[in-house]
């Protein structure tokens, strides 16, 4: 089996992100020859001008799609259009230009938000087409699919050495802790937290509390897309996450325990609860390419909690609101 990593030369969009740096760490430490990050300053690339310019500057072997643009529940219902083109676009000119250029391997990182709604859980990946996404999700979701589609389709036609891998929502410390755009676990770990340093006897939170969903602390996830660079070579997509899953109420109450916030929690059920459940069976990472998740939620949530109390106030700025659950 071929090594996508040792000695090569890879091109990382996304890599100065959350998720990205640390996928950037694990290449260089699985001795790549170098790792070229490409940044949106830098580069456009959602137009093929964009997207060729940053190829010419990476000259890679590999390339590891990370970037994307996506947002909790609000920003999704605020930027349909926007997410959905940006999505697409990046996606898409990336993929044909590695086909021109005859890339070694392009690996997709997705999303399991355009898996069905009501989808069976856990979450299989043969269940992908047997409905469409929850609503909020979809035109972000949607877009990512058909990048699925598109790799599977040039895998068939041009022989690109396409692969696809799903993560479930990430946490961890670095994590986007912004009101307006953050997802659950950075929202409810500032809203608890600043209402605990602010003596405030309650914290609002969107929806009933009865979705559930599921984790991947950021440094399992980064482990599990590195092990797919190197070791996953076939079409199927795979489902990257923690095998387990804890319903948004009894998460909002874990992460008050452990930011010692002991006011109350008021839930708001004119807001969405999002997808009803979401939890993943990830028997195809294990059995592939040996990936299980190390880090148990608890562990991973205190981490994530001393990371925003040391530097939440450098990382983001402004009030709370309701949670997202995207």
């Amino acid at each position: 089996m071929a090594d996508h990593v040792r000695g090569k030369r890879i091109m990382l969009t996304g890599g100065a992100g959350f998720l990205g740096a640390r996928v950037r760490e694990r290449l260089e430490a699985a001795a790549a020859a170098e790792v070229v990050v490409i940044r949106r300053r830098d580069f456009d690339l959602t137009e093929p001008a964009g997207v060729a310019e940053a190829y010419d500057a990476a000259r890679p072997d590999t390339v590891v799609h990370l970037a994307a643009e996506v947002g909790g529940i609000a920003a999704n219902r605020a930027n349909p259009g926007r997410y959905f083109y940006a999505n697409m676009a990046m996606g898409l000119h990336l993929i044909e230009e590695a086909r021109r250029r005859g890339m070694e391997k392009f690996v997709q990182v997705g999303t399991v938000c355009f898996y069905p709604k009501f989808t069976p859980v856990p979450f299989s990946e043969d269940e992908l087409w047997n409905g469409y996404p929850e609503e909020t999700n979809a035109p972000y979701g949607v877009a990512k699919k058909s990048l699925l589609v598109m790799l599977q389709a040039y895998r068939e036609q041009y022989g690109l050495n396409g692969v696809y891998v799903m993560p479930v929502n990430l946490y961890g410390p670095g994590d986007n802790f912004d009101p307006e755009t953050s997802h659950v676990i950075p929202a409810l770990i500032r809203k608890c937290e600043e209402a605990r340093v602010a003596g405030a006897g309650q914290v609002s939170c969107w929806g009933t509390g009865s979705a559930s969903r599921e984790f991947l602390y950021v440094d399992d996830c980064a482990d599990a897309i590195v092990a797919a660079t190197e070791l996953y070579d076939s079409p199927e997509p795979v489902n990257l996450g923690a095998s387990s899953e804890i319903s948004i109420k009894n998460l909002t109450e874990l992460i008050a325990r452990l930011t010692g916030f002991e006011g109350e929690l008021a839930w708001d059920p004119s807001r969405p609860d999002g997808q009803p459940r979401r939890c993943l069976d990830t028997t195809r990472a294990r059995e592939r390419f040996g990936f299980e998740a190390s880090t148990s939620l608890e562990d991973g949530l205190r981490t994530t909690i001393e990371w925003w109390r040391e530097h939440g106030q450098d990382a983001s700025a402004g009030a709370g609101r309701g949670v997202s659950l995207a």
